[in-house]
């Protein structure tokens, strides 16, 4: 199998992946686009790695600095990190930040 096929094959198991870890932090909302279309020929991509964007609201970042939400949602999809995802955009929300700020958007 190409190297592009598989990237196409795999991108709703990863999607899937990524929203089952994601779930350990009890969100909300969750939003996730892939992006991995817009960035073919891109060197990540040709190795099989993805690029996302995500919106999460968690009472998990309630109190939370923007570096430890991205370390908290880096942390629950753990390995997902080094081979099936090359690039992720991250705006991580507590509820009282999502509902007082203007619709939140990937």
């Amino acid at each position: 199998m190409s190297d592009a096929a598989r990237v196409v094959g795999d991108s709703a198991d990863v999607v899937g992946l990524i929203r089952q870890r994601l779930a350990a932090l009890a969100p909300t909302r969750l939003e996730l686009i892939d992006d991995s279309a817009r960035h073919a020929g891109h060197a990540g991509a040709r190795s099989g790695g993805g690029h996302y964007r995500l919106l999460i609201v968690a009472a998990a970042f309630a109190g939370q600095t923007r570096l430890r939400r991205h370390r908290l949602v880096h942390a629950a999809l753990g390995e997902l990190m080094h081979d099936r995802i090359h690039a992720l955009s991250v705006q991580a929300l507590s509820p009282q930040e999502a509902s007082s700020a203007a619709e939140p958007t990937v």
